[in-house]
């Protein structure tokens, strides 16, 4: 009649000990999540920060008047930026147009039609390379190649130092992107007797469509905010653009130049500068990311 209780004991040993293990797992699962979230929370300060400090410095002076009339001289009072908003949207445009397409068939070759070619090896790495290079290289170089030849700054050359550096961004995202499509979509367009060309454009590249405007609007982050290569290439200018071949202002530019000047008033501008900058791409790539996601 014993036996039972003596073989219950094991059992129930081995059980007590299997809860106080589920126990002291559940308890660091439970310690984990808090801590990461904790540091999850940790790494918005520095963003919520700078949001809050533009919004401080930067919305006194934030009206129509600022978003659509000239740079103030120093010691006058009034004025705007409209020109440098004009200015940074044609040269990131002009960028846009020169490096996605260029981009975007890099992408498509190296990852479609010779994935393992020494040439798409090559492409990779020169991609990744360019993502590190400094700005101001890219601004140098495109003053050699762009301004020198045509004896002056311009927004054609603005346009040209900011495709240098987004033209690797989409080439890697892009690539990322169409590395994402599903195999069995290509299978599946090829049993049905598509060629590779139309796969291409009728089933892959629609997939992928969203991760690659993804890429293209972090491209147009960085080339909206970028200054060195502006001050090789564009310049500034105090006066509206009238054609694509002389000195054009730019949001970044007007910052830098205002933000060093021992004016008050021009320092307050380019508070409000930064944070229409910052407005600008924030609206770009919410935009983006709406109309372009996957339905």
């Amino acid at each position: 009649m014993s036996s039972p209780t003596i073989s219950a004991q094991p059992r129930d040993f081995f059980h007590t000990k299997h809860t106080a293990r589920s126990n002291v797992r559940a308890m660091w699962n439970r310690i984990l999540n808090v801590l990461c979230v904790i540091l999850a929370l940790l790494t918005l300060v520095p963003l919520i920060s700078i949001i809050v400090l533009l919004l401080e410095k930067g919305l006194p002076l934030l009206n129509w008047s600022a978003l659509t009339t000239l740079p103030p001289a120093a010691g006058e009072l009034g004025g705007g930026f409209g020109n440098a908003i004009a200015g940074t949207c044609i040269m990131v445009g002009v960028a846009l147009a020169l490096s996605t397409p260029l981009g975007i068939l890099s992408a498509i070759y190296i990852n479609e039609y010779a994935p393992t070619s020494r040439l798409s090896h090559a492409v990779r790495f020169v991609a990744k390379l360019l993502t590190g290079i400094p700005s101001i290289i890219a601004g140098v170089f495109a003053y050699a190649i762009v301004v020198i030849a045509m004896g002056h700054f311009s927004a054609w050359a603005g346009g040209f130092a900011l495709a240098i550096l987004t033209l690797p961004t989409i080439i890697l995202t892009a690539e990322q992107a169409l590395l994402g499509v599903p195999k069995a979509y290509r299978e599946a367009s090829y049993g049905l007797g598509a060629t590779n060309f139309q796969t291409i454009s009728r089933i892959v590249l629609p997939d992928a469509l969203p991760a690659i405007m993804t890429g293209v609007m972090l491209a147009v982050a960085r080339a909206a905010g970028e200054t060195a290569p502006l001050i090789f290439t564009a310049l500034f200018s105090p006066f509206w653009l009238q054609k694509l071949t002389e000195p054009t202002a730019s949001l970044s530019v007007l910052i830098y130049n205002f933000s060093t000047s021992p004016d008050k008033h021009q320092i307050a501008m380019a508070w409000t500068a930064s944070l229409v900058l910052v407005i600008l791409v924030t609206i770009t790539n919410v935009t983006a990311q709406v109309v372009f996601r996957k339905k």
